[in-house]
């Protein structure tokens, strides 16, 4: 079983930045396809971002909302996944949280909440305009 927790998020000017991070606890973290979901006041969640499970690198996927803004990238080594956010709009705004999904398929994304058996507890981002 792994654990997930996220840090970065906080309260940034639209146009800014911000990048998130999620440390995973546990092995085989390279195992893991990894995803970044959102959940606005209000709204279901819905997925932002997901790279594959791989040694290096891995495959990506964004919702169109916020391709060319946010990448996501993993580190391996540190058990972690990142989602660098950047020309943020006040519709961001939401609660982030990484999912995780062990998977022999290495090239394969997953693109539900369903699709994820761990999760992290959440961050804040908050957009003023």
């Amino acid at each position: 079983q792994v654990q997930l927790v996220e840090s970065g998020g906080g309260l940034v000017q639209a146009g800014g930045s911000l990048r998130l991070s999620c440390a995973a606890s546990g092995h085989s973290f390279s195992s893991y396809a990894m995803g970044w979901f959102r959940q606005a006041p209000g709204k279901e969640r819905e997925f932002v971002a997901v790279v594959s499970a791989s040694a290096n690198g891995g495959n990506t996927y964004y919702t169109d909302s916020v391709k060319g803004r946010f990448t996501i990238s993993r580190d391996n080594a540190k058990n972690t996944v990142y989602l660098q956010m950047n020309s943020l709009k006040p519709e961001d705004t939401a609660v982030y949280s990484c999912a995780g999904r062990q998977t022999f398929q290495r090239s394969r994304v997953y693109l539900t909440s369903r699709d994820y058996a761990y999760w992290g507890q959440g961050t804040q981002v908050t957009v003023s305009s």
